[in-house]
């Protein structure tokens, strides 16, 4: 089995946005679903973890793209893992169309909780250490690593919105691609008409459930980049916590 896991999508209709270009949410999600097969088969998946109690969660996304795939057109998606180190891996993808058209890249971390705890779990120490015989550190992945959101005390609050049962996913938190969605839609269909996402970077930082509120703080940098800061307020303790932090470049 190689190192390289490549699986092949389409870009349904309903994945779509109105220009029937693949919506960045749904590219997400495929690229997540990407990177479970290529750990399932390579046996340090969900499927497996979860009778450990043990789980990965997504720390960092960067997803950057020239072009985004049409609709009913054939994709193929190809993940590895970069490196791996007791806390964090690093995992990349390239998507690339029928004819050998590269779309873009991505690049992630991800960490390993004990579903029980909450707390991070050793990933090296999952069957001593296997990850590491399926690390490809030679394939180039040309976009830049995700780098730490830098906001002022001068973001505008722009939406609350409460979260409701399909935002929650097997972790028991708020899926890692509904933020995506919920930050996209801070712009409407005529924004995006005249533009597109170059280049979207998210950090997560702590877990919002069922019943919180999440509160977007939007801040303008430069003339193409926007950053956005989210706050959940706990249902129970009121408290306000950061839980992500995105930048997202337009073109």
């Amino acid at each position: 089995m190689d190192k390289i896991g490549k699986y092949e999508f389409i870009a349904e209709p309903f994945h779509c946005d109105f220009s029937g270009h693949l919506c960045l949410g749904n590219l997400g999600n495929q690229m997540l679903n990407a990177a479970d097969f290529h750990s399932t088969d390579r046996g340090f998946g969900m499927k497996y973890l979860m009778t450990i109690q043990r789980s990965w969660v997504l720390s960092r996304l960067a997803i950057e793209m020239t072009e985004m795939p049409q609709q009913y057109e054939r994709f193929t998606i190809e993940t590895w893992v970069e490196n791996a180190l007791r806390f964090f891996t690093q995992r990349n993808f390239q998507v690339s169309g029928a004819n050998g058209k590269i779309y873009g890249f991505g690049r992630s971390v991800w960490a390993m909780i004990d579903t029980e705890t909450r707390q991070p779990s050793d990933i090296l120490a999952i069957d001593n250490g296997a990850i590491n015989q399926w690390i490809e550190a030679e394939k180039p992945c040309p976009i830049e690593k995700g780098d730490r959101v830098k906001m002022s005390n001068e973001a505008e609050l722009v939406r609350t919105i409460n979260t409701h049962y399909s935002d929650i996913d097997i972790n028991g938190h708020v899926n890692s691609v509904k933020y995506i969605e919920h930050v996209i839609d801070l712009w409407d269909i005529a924004w995006y008409r005249e533009h597109q996402i170059k280049r979207f970077d998210i950090a997560y930082v702590a877990e919002t459930h069922q019943g919180d509120k999440i509160h977007f703080f939007r801040e303008q940098t430069d003339e193409k980049t926007y950053c956005v800061r989210l706050v959940k307020t706990d249902q129970i303790t009121q408290e306000d916590t950061e839980v992500c932090r995105c930048k997202i470049l337009f073109t």
